[in-house]
């Protein structure tokens, strides 16, 4: 089949490779606008538009999708079929009518849970012990239809939302590949979901990642890890910005208010918490500072229990 595909960020790379990869002929991509990235903001290609570019194919940039020049795009394109991955706006009708199938999503969640923007990070930050990958109809309301496949994926205790969100690309891709076969040979078939089971992952804000230390160890250890490696969580010492970038839980010691640092050994920092045990700090990142193990952040600024770290 002929396919158009939506997508922005790496998650949806795996997807675009695969299709490429395949009997299936990808006739253009639409990505999201050049923005600024990372620590310099310079404008750069996001992952998907490089890898576009990198295999000759047809790509726009629309500001609005709803900019009649995209609608007759697609036309002059004749896409069979439409595949959204991770592109990060909500598709109109009048573009999901367009190819003859219309158009299919990979989304990074076993819907109906986590229908959203930040399906990843939200599962890990909740303490999720299983996601996975589904694979849908486009529909006008967000995440909100029909399911052609699901597949599953364990979370770690101690992973951190970018490791299951790169195995969950791969795995979508796949996944996204047997079904656009299904539906080329007729045999697919799509399931209503169960709307009264919906949540939501609301998108991730730096805001997020100040550490609450009245709240139990595993919320505070999932919360690390669920937004590494962004916007990173965060606390404060003696008024300096700490970025909080690896933790593991262990069984509190002795009982101290939450955020005292109760220990410091050599190779961690050990917090007490609301309850549920105590954080043990393994990797830091000063205000100002590359990220470092505690051991290299201790050799420079030594400190003893009985310090707190705070919220502002």
């Amino acid at each position: 089949m002929v396919v158009v595909f939506f997508g922005t960020p790496q998650f949806a790379v795996p997807t675009l490779r695969c299709l490429l990869d395949s009997h299936h002929r990808v006739c253009g991509v639409v990505s999201q606008p050049d923005r600024p990235r990372g620590r310099g903001q310079r404008v750069t290609d996001a992952p998907v538009k490089a890898l576009a570019v990198e295999r000759g194919l047809p790509v726009i940039q629309p500001e609005k999708l709803k900019e009649p020049a995209v609608a007759e795009t697609l036309r002059t394109w004749a896409p069979d079929i439409g595949v959204v991955t991770a592109y990060g706006r909500l598709i109109p009708d009048s573009l999901i009518a367009i190819p003859r199938f219309g158009m299919i999503n990979v989304h990074a969640s076993l819907l109906p849970k986590y229908r959203g923007a930040a399906p990843v990070h939200r599962a890990v930050i909740d303490g999720e012990t299983v996601t996975g990958v589904t694979i849908m109809r486009v529909a006008s309301q967000l995440d909100a239809g029909d399911m052609f496949a699901r597949a599953t994926r364990p979370i770690g205790p101690n992973e951190t939302s970018d490791t299951v969100e790169r195995d969950l690309g791969e795995l979508g891709a796949h996944l996204l590949l047997a079904t656009l076969d299904a539906i080329e040979r007729g045999t697919a078939a799509a399931q209503q979901q169960d709307h009264t089971a919906v949540t939501y992952a609301q998108k991730i804000t730096r805001g997020d990642g100040l550490l609450d230390w009245n709240l139990p160890a595993p919320a505070i250890h999932n919360r690390v890890r669920g937004l590494y490696p962004w916007p990173h969580a965060f606390t404060f010492l003696d008024g300096s910005r700490i970025i909080v970038l690896r933790t593991h839980l262990e069984p509190a010691v002795t009982a101290a208010a939450p955020g005292t640092i109760v220990a410091v050994t050599r190779n961690a920092i050990h917090v007490a918490t609301g309850e549920r045990g105590q954080i043990a700090i393994d990797e830091i990142q000063p205000e100002g500072k590359r990220a470092m193990p505690v051991r290299d952040y201790l050799a420079g600024r030594p400190l003893a229990a009985g310090a707190r770290f705070t919220s502002s």
